[in-house]
């Protein structure tokens, strides 16, 4: 990568804030912070706070570029992007709108499917719908959907709140913890399958390569929850997925590419997906902001392209340099 005029380029890191996944961001701040070439980069964290103070003193800091690790609220709904670009700072990642599709799995599903892709059916149900009546909300996901099903918050991310539901029994109770991190939340046909995922990365620009897809075998649960996601050994990683054939890896990098298209993203993304006993690939959500941590896919896929964490994130930061400039 090259240096801004032969100096160091100023980076400012930021963590933290006040989302459910705000540990993660920490972890994955600090595993950044020790990657990123010091003979490349000045660097200065900030910690976001969890009321969501902090983000303002970037305007105080010589930054070139800021370095988006903030996962869920601030960081990945646009909240970040928007207030950085009022200061005219660039920023790895997505851009304020790409970045709250992202967020919203109700609207990037509805973009999924209109754009020809597949993905498993869903409903939305709102908070103020399940307060007024209940009854009347189990009684239509009961008849809409045949068990299991899975209930999530419609805007977070690493599997938090998510409950796939097997009976009846248990189907308020999830509702119930999906509402505590939402005001709306999804509820979709439990698609069984084989859990995928495919990295992209561009150059902020017009050109961008989709890598190696990863199938995820969770150890403790029966999908890939959060023990899974950020516990050392808490599922197998399989790169390239075992016994696929040409053509079906080559269709998982295709649709990675083409999510990554549908939302705008710029910089990098991760689609989640599944491949149904059916046969059929069906898309599940996107990551705008991956996850970096020693258990991170994004990380793990770029290596197996014969790409370093450091040059991933040379990388990424020069996305946004190049996404600046072709502004």
């Amino acid at each position: 990568m090259k240096k801004m005029k032969n100096k160091k380029i100023n980076i400012t890191l930021l963590m933290g804030g006040p989302s459910s996944e705000r540990e993660v961001s920490l972890e994955t701040g600090k595993v950044i912070l020790n990657a990123l070439d010091k003979n490349k980069y000045n660097v200065r964290p900030i910690i976001v706070s969890k009321q969501g103070k902090g983000l303002d003193k970037i305007a105080k800091i010589k930054t070139d570029v800021a370095f988006i690790a903030m996962h869920g609220e601030f960081g990945e709904d646009g909240t970040a992007q928007g207030f950085l670009e009022a200061l005219g700072i660039p920023y790895t990642g997505s851009g304020i709108l790409a970045s709250s599709l992202g967020m919203d799995k109700i609207k990037s599903s509805s973009l999924f499917r209109d754009c020809g892709l597949l993905v498993p059916d869903f409903t939305i149900v709102n908070k103020s719908e399940w307060l007024k009546n209940e009854l009347a909300v189990l009684r239509n996901l009961m008849k809409k959907f045949k068990f299991p099903l899975v209930i999530k918050p419609a805007n977070r991310g690493s599997s938090v709140g998510i409950t796939i539901v097997e009976n009846e029994k248990i189907l308020g109770k999830a509702i119930r913890k999906a509402f505590e991190y939402s005001e709306v939340i999804q509820a979709q046909k439990y698609v069984k399958g084989r859990e995928l995922t495919c990295g992209v990365i561009d150059d902020g620009k017009d050109k961008a390569m989709p890598l190696p897809p990863i199938e995820i075998v969770p150890r403790a649960t029966s999908f890939y929850g959060y023990e899974d996601k950020y516990k050392a050994g808490g599922s197998d990683h399989f790169i390239p997925p075992r016994n696929m054939p040409p053509a079906l890896i080559k269709k998982i990098r295709d649709t990675a590419l083409k999510t990554h298209k549908i939302i705008g993203c710029s910089g990098m993304s991760r689609t989640d997906m599944i491949l149904g006993g059916d046969g059929k690939l069906y898309v599940l959500e996107i990551n705008t902001i991956p996850g970096m941590t020693e258990t991170s896919l994004l990380p793990q896929a770029a290596a197996a392209a014969g790409i370093s964490f450091p040059d991933l994130l040379d990388k990424i930061i020069q996305a946004a340099l190049n996404k600046r400039k072709s502004l």
